[in-house]
């Protein structure tokens, strides 16, 4: 634990990194020069490891996995952490009818998105039709005193559009525990920052183009926004992440669950600003399901901070919502 006040001149940005989840991490911390960031290392990938195990999909024995796997008619005690990320996401699918469903699983392994083989050509609708019988967030019931969750029967849940965030969370949460004040946390591309550098100035994230990944800034001539992370997040959901073609179109690994089909590639990314990561992180999915107007109009009611990259016909365009607009003035 850090104790005490440091001059600003004593202090510095140290960064590590490191692997969890299929992806990387990386934090950089303002640190007395006297003491490494090194010492803390374990720390943090303990947190991510946590998640990990307990999250993932791709773990036979996560608890997720044994859920998953778990016989029609029987409940089963969530760990805190997984149960707090299922009511979340459950909460994110009710609130937007289901164009959010962490229940997509079946369908995202179809197409060849998870665990299992990757594919080069779309499933049959034969084959679309028998995942989604097994879809519906409404299907499933939560205990809250117990923290147990109700598996109907079939339901596979997946929960890849919100585990790295929860994860930048829950690292950012040991950190504040440890008494480091300014940090910035990143996993696989979702980051959230607190406190300020020595010099008294935020930490500024850009969002690239025209791969629209987000990341600390260096080329200025890259980028398309510059934001800054003052105890908040961005998260940022991208096409160009995951995807195959097949007779001459791409298949993005967004599954609108409503229809079982991959979203239209036209959205070249969405970029969420939150309190935290774990909301803007599956926030940014839904608004790739639900494109640009309805997203936006999303957005707009609810005040949601979210940039559209768009493919236009002259290249990259941006639609913005007043919520996110109003961020980069701040």
């Amino acid at each position: 634990m850090l104790t005490g006040t440091t001059p600003s001149e004593n202090l510095v940005v140290q960064a590590l990194q490191g692997e969890t989840m299929g992806t990387t991490w990386s934090v950089r911390a303002v640190l007395p020069v006297e003491l490494s960031l090194q010492s803390w290392r374990d720390g943090i990938q303990a947190a991510l490891d946590l998640v990990d195990r307990q999250m993932s999909t791709y773990k036979p024995q996560s608890a997720l996995s044994c859920f998953n796997a778990a016989p029609a008619g029987t409940w089963h005690a969530m760990p805190a952490e997984c149960f707090e990320v299922i009511a979340h996401a459950l909460q994110m699918a009710r609130d937007s009818s289901g164009a959010y469903d962490p229940t997509v699983g079946p369908l995202v392994n179809l197409w060849g998105f998870g665990p299992d083989a990757s594919r080069h050509e779309p499933p049959s609708d034969e084959a679309i039709a028998v995942a989604r019988e097994r879809i519906g967030w409404w299907k499933l019931k939560l205990d809250a005193a117990t923290r147990s969750l109700y598996q109907p029967g079939g339901i596979y849940l997946d929960l890849s559009s919100v585990a790295k965030g929860y994860g930048v969370d829950l690292v950012g949460r040991y950190l504040d525990s440890i008494g480091i004040g300014a940090w910035l946390v990143e996993v696989g591309g979702e980051l959230k920052g607190h406190g300020k550098k020595p010099d008294g100035s935020p930490w500024r994230i850009g969002v690239e183009r025209p791969g629209a990944a987000v990341g600390a800034v260096e080329n200025m001539d890259q980028l398309s926004r510059v934001v800054t992370l003052s105890g908040c997040a961005i998260a940022t959901s991208g096409d160009y992440r995951r995807q195959f073609e097949s007779a001459g179109r791409s298949y993005s690994h967004h599954i609108d669950p409503r229809t079982g089909q991959p979203v239209p590639h036209f959205v070249a990314s969405v970029s969420v600003i939150a309190h935290d990561a774990m909301q803007a992180d599956p926030l940014g999915t839904l608004m790739t399901v639900l494109g640009p107007v309805h997203g936006l109009a999303y957005a707009r009611e609810r005040g949601l901070a979210v940039l559209f990259l768009l493919h236009g016909k002259n290249g990259t365009e941006e639609r913005l919502s007043p919520a996110f607009a109003e961020a980069l003035r701040s």
